[in-house]
């Protein structure tokens, strides 16, 4: 079965599942988000059990169903093969089996076998994916899902109904594919879930031609063992891009999210493409009041660090333990004031920049989303974050990117790279604003760059190529001249077009000129005139 058939049935299993919750009342309901990704998430990990535990033992490979072979082991033979199977596994009993749910489906009180089941298997792989709060707790991987019926009666059989779409074909021939083909199944899972009206917190999805610009430049070279670091991680849509520019194996994980909506689609996403090993570095918290990775009482600093952070929002609430003296050193341009209005427009995106900074280790490397606005705002802490990264030699250049690259956001953005080792200068400034297509995405508009466009801007960035009208290459004593700015469009040229001529052809232009506009003169006294006349024509009738 080709990749494109497995897409399909994929997304036909997810329509399927948001079916059932739709037939028992809960479509559109807040709970529906976690139904279906966790009853996906149920169905991924028994298939990738079935595929793990065939690649073990050729008895399993060429059964007609390996759950019936598994049956004829003793208990201690099937400890043996748990114990053979990759440490980033789920450990699942024979009772865990989809198959063996499907079976049981006459029993009574299937709803509480089913939510009994699912319970055990995160109790038995807690330490491998759970998600840790600030406070250490652990956030398991299923809930009760069939708590979310308010009906008891109809329980059971919301609880078949799910089982029974689970039955139709097997993960199992799909899971050497990579990331391209889990990152679109992603997508697809979440998309009616990753809105922005989610409230306070709510979540951005970062569009893949951001991720990707990102990735690509941040790892323009082969490195191994390296860690990575996002701070407001959201859906994992940037830390997935960069693993997979690095290679899963090669690096390991680390984020922060306020939100436990988010922390779960990270989850999910980890578990997806190949990062489990990453899980336990995800952490639910509040990245600004309570960063929770830390060497000692240090602040842990990362290989390479992605941001996509909120740009404004309310922190007033807890604005007096960020204004602290131990806080001097992380946010050493400031804190944003309280505004007497509008708390919400509070730019909480300076806070973040400032911690990434922090964050980096002695050759790390950052991409972070900003407001446009940021690359050329003369006073504040703006500027003083600005010229750190020139002071300090640590600027490795900006991309402007065309607006409405974010559908749900007015906002013009660009994408700020640091390197810590970029000492020599050699700095790419890039004013992407006039590419992409742009199409309508619901009621708004978006901008879409097209593969080529998308390998314009690494191209250019990484081959530090200065092309007209879209991207310079400069010293750091180049923008020290300019006040700091980082915009490209400031240090374009200016052209200015000119033509030789002979004296006769300057002689006959300014000829041509002066007819011209003795003509429109003549033509203004002529309508003048009109207009005198037909005034004086008017007359006062009662």
């Amino acid at each position: 079965m080709v990749v494109q058939d497995f897409t399909a049935k994929t997304k036909e299993l997810i329509d399927n599942l948001k079916g059932v919750c739709t037939s028992y009342g809960l479509g559109n309901d807040g709970n529906e988000f976690k139904i279906i990704t966790q009853v996906f998430l149920y169905k991924f990990m028994n298939d990738k059990f079935g595929y793990e535990v065939k690649q073990l033992d050729s008895t399993l490979k060429n059964a007609e169903k390996w759950e019936e072979a598994i049956a004829g082991y003793s208990d201690d033979a099937y400890e043996m093969l748990l114990l053979g199977m990759s440490p980033n596994s789920a450990r699942l009993k024979r009772q865990h089996y989809i198959s063996y749910l499907f079976g049981k489906q006459t029993q009574e009180e299937f709803a509480k076998f089913f939510d009994d089941t699912l319970r055990d298997i995160a109790i038995t792989n807690n330490d491998i994916f759970s998600v840790k709060t600030n406070s250490g707790s652990r956030i398991r991987l299923f809930d009760e899902l069939s708590q979310y019926i308010s009906d008891p009666s109809q329980r059971d059989n919301f609880c078949r109904a799910l089982i029974n779409q689970l039955v139709n074909f097997s993960f199992e021939q799909i899971f050497d594919q990579k990331f391209d083909f889990f990152s679109t199944i992603f997508e697809y899972l979440i998309k009616d879930y990753n809105k922005d009206g989610g409230g306070k917190y709510a979540e951005y999805y970062t569009p893949h031609a951001v991720a990707k610009i990102m990735a690509s430049i941040l790892v323009d070279t082969p490195v191994y063992d390296v860690t990575c670091y996002d701070p407001s991680a959201g859906s994992g849509t940037l830390l997935m891009n960069l693993a997979h520019a690095i290679g899963e194996d090669r690096c390991t994980i680390y984020s922060q999210d306020i939100s436990q909506k988010s922390s779960g689609m990270l989850r999910l996403n980890l578990i997806l493409n190949n990062l489990v090993h990453s899980i336990p570095n995800i952490v639910q918290g509040n990245t600004m009041l309570s960063p929770y990775h830390k060497t000692g009482d240090a602040l842990m600093t990362f290989d390479y660090i992605v941001s996509n952070p909120p740009f404004k929002l309310d922190f007033s609430d807890y604005y007096p333990e960020l204004d602290t003296k131990r806080n001097n050193e992380r946010f050493f341009a400031g804190i944003p004031n309280i505004p007497n209005k509008d708390k919400d427009k509070m730019s909480i995106y300076l806070l973040f920049i400032q911690h990434i900074i922090h964050s980096l280790s002695p050759k790390g490397r950052a991409a972070v989303v900003v407001p446009t606005g940021f690359i050329t705002a003369q006073s504040g802490i703006e500027k003083k974050i600005r010229q750190k990264l020139v002071d300090e030699r640590m600027l490795r250049g900006v991309v402007s990117m065309p607006s409405n690259i974010f559908a749900t956001t007015g906002t013009n953005v660009s994408i700020l790279f640091i390197d810590k080792a970029n000492t020599k200068g050699d700095i790419v400034l890039m004013d992407a604003a006039k590419l992409g297509k742009i199409i309508k995405e619901g009621k708004n508009q978006k901008t879409l760059l097209s593969h080529d466009e998308e390998q314009q801007i690494i191209n250019a960035f990484n081959r530090h190529e200065a092309v007209e009208d879209f991207s310079v290459v400069l010293s750091y004593e180049q923008i020290r001249d300019k006040n700091y700015s980082f915009s490209a469009g400031q240090y374009f040229d200016v052209k200015i077009d000119y033509t030789d001529i002979t004296p006769d052809e300057f002689l006959a232009k300014m000829n041509g000129f002066t007819q011209n506009l003795n003509a429109l003169f003549a033509e203004s006294r002529t309508l003048e005139d009109e207009i005198k006349a037909q005034l004086a024509g008017l007359r006062y009738e009662h």
